[in-house]
């Protein structure tokens, strides 16, 4: 079993994970992450768009300094894309990137949301966070992520 690393970011997982948008009742204006605590009643809980084009990236090639709190250690650290996608009509959000190939990555690429297990808890628990993955790859990341739920 898996657990979602914060309340009300996303719903379900792999390739059909959508993250979860705070539209604000005020102005109509979209937050990412949706709003949490005093200000939560201020906006209206909305899923995003499920597949947007690579805006910008970056290669993280070093395990990050705390308070990252991923498994591993800097030895057996996997590189990994960081990155923002534009969702049309709605946001640019920034998160993990996940590819077969990271090399392969260019600007504009069509990429969907999904999620990747990024630590495990004392209880042996992974802990799911939403990421972005080519778009023609969201299958096969769907399939080694079976199991995960949040």
């Amino acid at each position: 079993m898996a657990i979602a690393v914060a309340e009300n970011l996303f719903r379900g997982s792999g390739a059909d994970a959508r993250l979860l948008a705070g539209r604000s009742r005020q102005s109509g204006k979209l937050v990412f992450p949706c709003p949490q605590g005093a200000d939560a009643d201020d906006y209206d809980v909305v899923e995003l768009a499920r597949e947007g084009t690579l805006w910008s990236y970056t290669i993280q090639r070093f395990k990050p300094k705390t308070p990252f709190n991923g498994d591993g250690d800097e030895v057996n650290f996997k590189p990994y894309g960081v990155g923002y996608v534009e969702l049309p009509g709605q946001l640019i959000v920034e998160g993990h990137i996940v590819a077969n190939d990271l090399g392969a990555l260019r600007i504009g690429q069509p990429m969907r949301v999904t999620t990747e297990a990024y630590r495990t808890t004392d209880a042996g628990e992974a802990v799911l966070t939403y990421a972005f993955c080519p778009a023609d790859e969201a299958h096969r990341h769907e399939q080694a992520n079976e199991g995960d739920n949040s």
